[in-house]
């Protein structure tokens, strides 16, 4: 049978000028598709705002008939421990390889998504014999678009634009509901839907062997970056990556300068190091992770670009001349979303020619790395990462068993004591042996790391190229789980889990009522619930012998009362907590309520940060309002709010006042800052600042997150300083990594955290107390140790962190700021930190 092409379809050639398809046509284009004999659609679910989020197979009509079977061949190649020698001859011979490509994960890169009903169009009806054969040979797994909500927000702000002076433009809001541009740093957390939809069909079900996530650049450089990725390159990852990315990069080039596409580079800015991102952890899960980077138009709106305006790259491109991996620079000129429809489609078209022409070797290539995995773990150090039996939050031990567990990293437990470097282990202690297919993703995920910061990591001048996201990212020390990383081989007996079973949750009440410690970041949760329903709940000021156990100061208290030990029941089973016993004798406490907060909400694109933040706090069940621009010039608003919240932002963004000089510091001089209609210029201004001032000597509490800490000193003139605002990247640079903080048990807002706490500092403020005659009024919760601060990533200049404040307690009139020097509540990533957030909304 045959169906509409998509000009046909929607009427104009897909990346026409100032012409965009909106999600739900794209929905209904894929729909006829699926009526071909070529083609499977698939609703994997709804999307965050409810919209619907597809999955398109496209192969042969045959493979199409076999998926199943298809899918667990492609499955084995990549667990191949209980693959047989006959099986995997099988499999060889007649297997088919899998493609998977995703489109417009960042919304307004809209190319993808506007490429993917043409590209699946020619890829199931094209009878190029080209083509043919890859249907036979190949299964295309294509997600149409990553971010479906975003797409509907971006193309209904362009067309309500056109015409006008900000045709073009950039959304004045996040174009994802919670994390904006940040859905690309959610692939190990998979903390948002759309995350978790993505990721079970990679690693849950399919393991393709080769995968493109399709994006947009900026618009003064190369025109498109194809593969491989740049130095520095992550030596975890197996070899056979990075050749395979060659051989794929090597066909999208010779394919796109035959079509007379020029501006193409590879091995140029985007590192090979690891990244929580789409496109970079197939890499480390033995898949070939590939990422295409389009210079963007005006959305759909045509660009000139002067050729003495195209710039160099960061890394591996130091002029904008002919070299290899850039043979045929760019000249200049219009640049439209048509030219990056085609030079995606072409990419995608090289990569699904590559992968049918070399299929066996795909197919044993995937099954060498997965084995290489294996054999690594059984005969190379680390051989292991027990889980400590006593950890500070149990229930977030399990969270983090449960995220490594839904990206394929196998747990397991010890079925009876077991020693291991002479540490003796009960039986049910948890453990991830290093002997697995992904071992390159355990051992970037678990171990303690050292960023190398060799010569890549530095421009001709010496000064230090950060790292294009952060420099570590072990989760164990952003959740503030313990770990013994085991180095010697020991001997056990252990079982594999096949799922996470949380522990069961528990009510033994007495008549004085129920106690919950805080070290629980779900004990939050549940105290919020309780707040929300008017209960009566208390926080202890001293610890508590409880069952034997000493419970630290801030536990909370819930006193007996009629109906309470229903919903305490719900809430144990609900959230796995342990309700015990308050004392019978008296201990002392004091009564809390759920604290009125109110958050500051911008435009000019939006906060990601924000947006985060918004995310916790509702899986948490804060309540919160967003304070826009107004609501804070209007005032009063210690009638309204108990607290406020700036999350992390700069002076600049916050006030709306030096926009253009922040630019030019932050980006230099060849960028402005977008335009916006008059509404969306966001901004407080001396008026909002006037009012936040009154709102802290009224008896508010400031939050200010991050940088946003900066301007809350500023404002509210605190004899605070931030000792490394001047300081060159040469002398100090800290681009995300875990750090040591010393803990002031004294202040209420370290209640419940650990005393070994770690925190994630990204490029961020740190303190210092002026002094004044007054100097009790600066109380520091957190400070720096002398010496040895950095846990795991790159610290340059750790002089100027010692001893220095990392959280600061400023009392000012009848209120206080909080002054973060780091986001306690990094993407919602950083468990370790929240409840010094948390301890700042409950009074």
């Amino acid at each position: 049978m045959s169906v509409k092409s998509p000009e046909e379809f929607f009427g104009h050639q897909l990346g026409a000028d100032r012409k965009l398809v909106r999600w739900e046509n794209i929905v209904k284009y894929f729909w006829q598709l699926d009526e071909l004999p070529t083609v499977n659609v698939r609703e994997l679910g709804k999307t965050t705002e409810g919209h619907p989020f597809l999955l398109a197979a496209i192969s042969s009509p045959r493979n199409i008939a076999n998926l199943e079977k298809i899918r667990e061949q492609s499955w084995a190649l990549a667990h191949p421990k209980k693959l047989s020698e006959r099986s995997l001859g099988k499999i060889l011979r007649e297997g088919k390889a899998v493609v998977s490509m995703t489109m417009s994960v960042h919304a307004s890169e809209i190319g993808g998504t506007q490429l993917s009903s043409e590209l699946a169009y020619e890829v199931a009806t094209s009878d190029d014999p080209e083509i043919v054969k890859i249907r036979e040979n190949v299964v295309f797994l294509l997600v149409p678009s990553s971010n479906p909500d975003g797409n509907i927000k971006v193309v209904d702000w362009y067309q309500e634009q056109l015409g006008t002076e900000y045709e073009g433009g950039p959304l004045p809001y996040l174009y994802h509901k919670y994390v904006g541009h940040d859905n690309n740093r959610d692939a190990i957390h998979l903390t948002q839907v759309e995350s978790q939809m993505v990721s079970k069909v990679m690693y849950g079900e399919w393991y393709p062997q080769a995968y493109i996530d399709h994006h947009h650049m900026g618009g003064t450089g190369a025109r498109f970056y194809i593969p491989p990725f740049a130095n520095p390159v992550d030596p975890n990852v197996d070899p056979l990556i990075w050749t395979e990315q060659q051989l794929y990069g090597a066909m999208m080039a010779t394919m796109l300068e035959g079509a007379g596409k020029t501006g193409i580079e590879s091995a140029a800015t985007y590192p090979g190091e690891f990244m929580p991102t789409f496109n970079y952890i197939p890499c480390w899960h033995n898949i070939c992770g590939m990422l295409t980077e389009s210079a963007s138009a005006r959305i759909a709106t045509p660009s000139y670009v002067h050729y003495h305006q195209l710039r160099p790259s960061r890394r591996g491109r130091p002029e904008y001349r002919t070299q290899m991996g850039f043979p045929h620079p760019w000249k200049g000129g219009w640049w439209r979303l048509r030219d990056i429809v085609e030079q995606q489609k072409i990419s995608s078209l090289a990569c699904l020619k590559v992968t049918s022409s070399n299929r066996e070797m795909i197919l044993r290539n995937m099954y060498k790395k997965a084995s290489r995995g294996i054999e690594k773990g059984e005969t190379e150090a680390p051989y292991a990462f027990i889980f400590k039996p006593e950890q500070h939050d149990e229930i977030t031990t399990y969270k983090l068993m449960k995220t490594i567990m839904d990206m394929d990293i196998r747990v397991s437990r010890s079925k009876r004591e077991f020693k291991a470097e002479g540490v003796t282990y009960p039986r049910g202690t948890y453990a991830v042996f290093a002997a697995q297919p992904i071992r390159p993703y355990i051992m970037s995920l678990l171990r303690r790391t050292f960023y190398h910061a060799g010569p890549f990591s530095y421009d001709r001048n010496g000064n230090p190229i950060s790292p294009y996201d952060l420099c570590t990212y072990n989760i164990a020390e952003f959740m503030g789980v313990d770990l013994h990383e085991v180095k010697r081989p020991f001997e056990g007996e252990f079982e594999e889990l096949p799922s996470v079973r949380y522990p069961r949750g528990s009510v033994e009440g007495s008549p004085k009522g129920y106690i919950l410690d805080c070290r629980y970041n779900d004990s939050f949760a549940a105290v919020s619930r309780l707040l929300r329903r008017d209960a009566d709940v208390h926080r202890t000021t001293e610890p508590i012998e409880v069952n034997g156990e000493t419970i630290g100061k801030g536990a909370f208290y819930i006193p007996a009362a009629d109906g309470i030990e229903d919903t305490i029941i719900r809430l144990s089973k609900r959230l796995h907590l342990t309700f015990m016993p308050a004392p019978s004798e008296n201990f002392k406490h004091e009564p809390i309520k759920m604290l009125r907060v109110g958050m500051y909400h911008r435009y000019r694109g939006g906060n990601m940060d924000e947006g985060w933040t918004r995310w916790l706090l509702e899986r948490y069940r804060f309540k919160y309002k967003r304070l826009l621009d107004a609501d804070i010039k209007r005032g009063r608003l210690v009638n309204k709010y108990d607290v406020i919240i700036l999350p992390s932002d700069s002076k600049e963004m916050i006030t709306g006042e030096g926009i253009e000089e922040y630019y030019k510091k932050r980006f230099g001089s060849g960028r402005s800052p977008p335009k916006y209609p008059k509404e969306y210029e966001s901004g407080i201004g001396k008026e909002g600042v006037k009012k936040l001032k009154e709102f802290v000597e009224e008896g508010g509490t400031l939050v200010a997150l991050g940088p946003a800490s900066e301007f809350a000193i500023e404002a509210l003139e605190l004899p605070v300083k931030n000792v490394l605002q001047d300081v060159k990247p040469k002398d100090f640079l800290c681009p995300g990594s875990s750090l040591h903080v010393d803990v002031n048990r004294e202040n209420s807002l370290t209640d419940g955290v650990k005393d070994d706490l770690l925190i994630i500092f990204r490029n961020n403020p740190a303190f210092e107390v002026v002094p004044t005659a007054k100097n009790e009024e600066m109380q520091v919760v957190l400070s720096y140790p002398d010496e040895r601060i950095m846990e795991s990533g790159w610290l340059i200049g750790e002089e100027h962190l010692s001893r220095k404040a990392a959280l600061i307690d400023a009392k000012k009139g009848k209120g206080r700021a909080v002054l973060f020097g780091f986001s306690p509540q990094f993407r919602a990533q950083t468990d370790a930190t929240f409840k010094l957030f948390f301890n700042c909304l409950i009074g």
